[in-house]
């Protein structure tokens, strides 16, 4: 678009919920990726012969006391709650991290699951009475009780098999069923800084359209933009060479900012919403547009549809008309629920108010996937 941008890269971590019973567990949120800990070589006790790791970043907690080691940590086997985590290869050099926020018991559980990189694990924090779940819209605070196994506001090292998954468990009261947001604080291995999440069950209820986060979609179809005008020797310098469009894609109107994404085997459909200032209006994007997931995997924008791609366009209209564009990038692998859309900053070009900065914003793809009905076509109706 005519915004475009500098690249600076940052990990905000978007939440995707989902509703499930099973017994008397109620799952209230789930972590929508998988968030890699890096951590040191592991060194070999001559002796046992184990493999032992030496937590980073817990010289922060040295006032706490140092419990020993442990060994009663809950094991199990989360793959069919993530998939994605046994896609992942194992390794020394990061573990991967992942969450589930549970009803259990009429108490609140949040379930911390940690991938084992070596058989012990030293040095290593959970929470204390830092850790607590804020009610954003009432500002009720709800202080963490207790921990499973009991390590509760102590620095503590742990056994396990190398590569198996274990599940350290933080218990707070029972939320109202009114929660809706709230902000997690105070499981710093977990990224819980203030971590933003939307619960979105109310009494076992889901809120909104539920889809498959593991299956494909069909390919979009979208209305075609008429072309007016042809470019004609096309200088991104000279507005009059560029092609003119009009008959848009209409949808109705969305926050600024709004995106849906289509994932298929063969590409990615990222659909951004455009709003009309004038009644002539030009767009385009800079090039070297991605896609970044948290691996560091890049997918480029191939192609823009039914549009010119890198090249600046007009587009016809009425003002307050709110259209789509859509991008086309590399697929997309259906474990990834993560990306950032990084637009670098475009090159200058002679326009007034022209405006070639960029822009990095990560983007949660189940709730792009369940925008996908924000951009069905709507015709424009004008009251005169």
């Amino acid at each position: 678009m005519k915004r475009i941008i500098t690249l600076s890269l940052m990990a905000i971590a978007c939440l995707s919920m989902q509703a499930q019973t099973k017994k008397d567990v109620k799952i209230l949120a789930k972590s929508d990726g998988i968030y890699m800990r890096p951590c040191p070589e592991a060194i070999v006790d001559k002796k046992t012969k184990l493999k032992i790791v030496l937590w980073p970043n817990t010289e922060n907690n040295s006032w706490h006391e140092n419990m020993g080691c442990i060994n009663n940590v809950p094991v199990v086997d989360v793959e069919n709650i993530f998939p994605q985590l046994g896609q992942l290869p194992k390794g020394e050099s990061y573990s991967p991290v992942v969450w589930q926020l549970t009803e259990e018991n009429n108490e609140t559980v949040l379930h911390c699951y940690f991938r084992m990189p070596a058989d012990i694990v030293e040095n290593f924090w959970l929470c204390s009475d830092e850790c607590v779940i804020l009610d954003k819209k009432t500002g009720t605070i709800y202080r963490s009780r207790r921990t499973v196994p009991d390590c509760y506001g102590k620095v503590f090292c742990f056994k396990g098999k190398e590569g198996a998954v274990v599940d350290f468990q933080i218990f707070f009261p029972k939320l109202p069923e009114t929660v809706k947001e709230i902000a997690i604080y105070g499981v710093p291995n977990w990224y819980m800084r203030g971590m933003d999440v939307d619960l979105y069950f109310q009494s076992g209820n889901f809120l909104g359209v539920e889809r498959d986060p593991y299956n494909y979609d069909d390919v979009p179809q979208f209305h075609k933009p008429h072309l007016v005008a042809e470019a004609k020797n096309y200088d991104k310098d000279n507005h009059e060479t560029w092609a003119i469009y009009d008959d848009a894609h209409l949808i109705k109107p969305v926050k600024d900012g709004t995106y849906a994404m289509w994932r298929t085997p063969e590409a990615t459909y990222l659909a951004e919403a455009c709003e009309m200032n004038w009644m002539r209006e030009y767009f385009g994007r800079g090039g070297n547009t991605i896609l970044l997931d948290q691996q560091g995997h890049r997918y480029k924008c191939k192609d823009v549809q039914d549009y010119p791609n890198d090249n600046l366009f007009w587009v016809e209209g009425v003002t307050g008309d709110h259209f789509a564009i859509v991008y086309v990038f590399e697929p997309i692998p259906l474990h990834i629920e993560n990306v950032t859309l990084v637009v670098p900053e475009g090159e200058p070009f002679a326009m007034w108010g022209a405006n070639w900065s960029g822009k990095v914003e990560n983007l949660n793809i189940n709730e792009l996937r369940q925008n996908q009905r924000l951009f069905d076509y709507h015709p424009r109706e004008v009251v005169k």
